[in-house]
């Protein structure tokens, strides 16, 4: 996806500033929202609470709230299509539609209140959007749920856990064994999928680990220098024992995304794991978020992630 965009100034004449001005085209879709109106005095912007005392009517007596009408084709409005991609705000869309930077199937729309299906195709300034909005979810996985989007052999699947979650069709980025427990991440955004899941990708994930037995500091340090196992070389980036007392609760720190990895390492040396917790995953933590439990992640998150 571009992140950078050409210019358009509002042509220069004799000093003078003529032409209609564009708002600022944003910085990679998703960031940036509409400006806030101003007061009178000052220029300052509404609290808010002014920001409501302005803006929220009270409903006359006597009136409910009437439910909107489905659309069993998903068409809507231009303007709602380029929102939800995450490009800009509604009255954003319209100054872009009106200046000729959006095209539906190939042709320039300037007209206002076109609508679309969620088949066309539809580009802003040259890149293709897509209408369904996105959408970032962090599971708390519990065990014996197999994480995967649909398997008719399986009793249990992680989908049944965020099923009611939101109406867009979510995927699993990577997946967590059927006795792994922890941190799992869900999303429709294509790109930041890729994108973690690549393996070049160094995305820190850290997982608490359970053991038969303690675990000596010489497997520790040979784990730490680099292990060869059957399908290659392996090395966690940090190891360490939660609880000195015990020695057999284990935490590490490991990007690699090979499957069943950090039991293997383990298995390598002996060791039987009985439980595995993934506590940290790209820098989201299970704070606050019990067991079988999701939450939608928050703006800086999201920020956060598609930075790395």
């Amino acid at each position: 996806m571009k992140q950078e965009y050409n210019k358009r100034k509002p042509v220069e004449k004799g000093g003078k500033r003529i032409g209609k001005s564009l708002p600022p085209k944003p910085a990679g879709f998703g960031k940036g929202k509409p400006g806030q109106p101003k007061n009178e005095s000052g220029g300052k912007r509404f609290s808010e609470t002014e920001k409501k005392k302005v803006y929220r009517k009270p409903k006359p007596e006597g009136v409910k709230n009437i439910p909107k009408k489905s659309n069993p084709n998903g068409e809507m409005r231009l303007n709602r299509f380029i929102a939800n991609a995450g490009v800009c705000s509604r009255r954003e869309a319209d100054t872009y539609i009106s200046a000729g930077m959006v095209s539906v199937n190939g042709n320039i729309v300037t007209e206002l209140g076109v609508k679309v299906l969620p088949t066309d195709e539809v580009r802003f300034d040259g890149t293709k959007l897509n209408a369904e909005k996105k959408v970032y979810l962090l599971l708390n996985k519990p065990k014996d749920f197999v994480t995967t989007t649909d398997d008719p052999h399986a009793d249990k699947i992680v989908m049944d856990l965020i099923k009611d979650a939101c109406s867009e069709r979510i995927y699993p980025i990577g997946r967590l064994d059927r006795n792994t427990t922890g941190l799992l991440l869900f999303t429709n955004d294509g790109d930041l999928s890729k994108r973690l899941t690549h393996p070049s990708h160094t995305m820190k994930k850290v997982y608490q680990v359970s053991l038969d037995k303690p675990v000596t500091m010489e497997h520790l340090q040979q784990i730490a220098d680099g292990i060869e196992l059957e399908d290659g070389p392996i090395a966690a980036d940090a190891v360490s024992y939660i609880s000195h007392e015990t020695k057999d609760e284990i935490g590490i720190e490991i990007h690699s995304g090979r499957n069943r990895i950090v039991r293997r390492i383990f298995e390598h040396f002996g060791y039987r794991v009985k439980k595995l917790d993934r506590v940290l995953y790209a820098g989201l933590t299970k704070k606050n978020l019990p067991r079988g439990k999701y939450r939608f992640l928050t703006e800086k998150e999201i920020q956060f992630l598609k930075m790395q």
